[in-house]
């Protein structure tokens, strides 16, 4: 039995500016609040609230921007050891229009790309390994953490990965050989339908889009669908459904992806079941819905 109690995520720490209110677009007039963010580094603070032994791997730039992210994190009890600073590069930030579908958001890249190649010791001691397309559409972060990749898979460690994926993000590389690279080494995968048509370039309804994820070599996929639940699998077995939770009242989706899979690794790492897992899941998504700020904080 593997021993699969830590979580080692690696990828972005960023700044997010967000909307004060819901807003239709970037395009709309707003106040703006700033916040710790990042996929990653969300999905990091989560487990460390929700009692999973997690550490994160980033960089920030050596400004007073990073100093703040650096100190978020240690407030929730993420140690800084594995996060990284760089006088060559600033820290990078996510503008976010937030609003209860889609959010619209601009991505400033800048330190967050400079991930350095992991020590085999951290990656040995970890029982799995996160990353996002995020974090993952850039070099060198992209190269240091498939190598990592690489080196979790020839261990045996679950990797996961949060196929968060924006064309504006990768520009002009389609990302289609990092995630054939990814599914060689059988991931449990989260994406949305909104991250699949993207990824894509298609429209698809929920019977194209589970059968375009069929053909992947994962041993777990979740389809995120929003307000309509989520469709899920293991690997041989046939697709299953759960409808999201009601929830009192909508404060804002951004986050609820990271928040959904939080609550999945939690589950995962307690050896539940799929169905748990997806339970769990759907419960800490719904918290963060009702939620005006991060799920760790007060």
């Amino acid at each position: 039995m593997k021993n699969i109690a830590k979580v080692l995520v690696v990828g972005e720490l960023l700044a997010d500016i967000i909307s004060e209110f819901n807003i239709e677009s970037l395009a709309s007039p707003s106040r703006f609040l700033v916040s710790q963010g990042g996929s990653s580094a969300n999905l990091c603070a989560n487990l460390k609230w929700l009692g999973v032994d997690a550490e994160l791997i980033a960089t920030v730039g050596n400004d007073n921007l990073g100093t703040y992210l650096i100190r978020e994190l240690k407030s929730v009890g993420i140690a800084d050891t594995y996060i990284s600073r760089t006088s060559d590069e600033k820290t990078s930030i996510v503008l976010v229009g937030k609003n209860s579908g889609t959010p619209d958001f601009i991505a400033y890249r800048s330190a967050d790309m400079i991930i350095k190649r992991m020590d085999e010791n951290i990656i040995e001691a970890c029982g799995i390994l996160h990353t996002t397309a995020f974090a993952l559409s850039k070099e060198p972060a992209r190269s240091n953490i498939l190598h990592a990749f690489e080196k979790a898979y020839q261990l045996g460690k679950y990797l996961s990965v949060d196929w968060n994926y924006a064309p504006s993000i990768w520009q002009e590389d389609d990302g289609k050989d990092v995630f054939k690279k990814l599914m060689k080494m059988n991931p449990l995968l989260k994406i949305s339908v909104d991250d699949l048509e993207r990824f894509t370039g298609e429209s698809l309804n929920i019977e194209e889009a589970v059968k375009w994820l069929d053909n992947l070599n994962a041993q777990i996929i979740c389809l995120t669908c929003g307000k309509d639940g989520v469709w899920f699998k293991t690997k041989n077995q046939a697709w299953q459904h759960k409808p999201a939770l009601p929830v009192n009242s909508v404060i804002g989706v951004t986050g609820a992806g990271d928040a959904f899979w939080s609550g999945f690794l939690l589950a995962f790492v307690h050896e539940k079941s799929i169905d748990e897992c997806i339970s769990q899941a759907l419960e800490v998504a719904k918290l963060k819905i009702e939620k005006p700020y991060p799920l760790y904080k007060k």
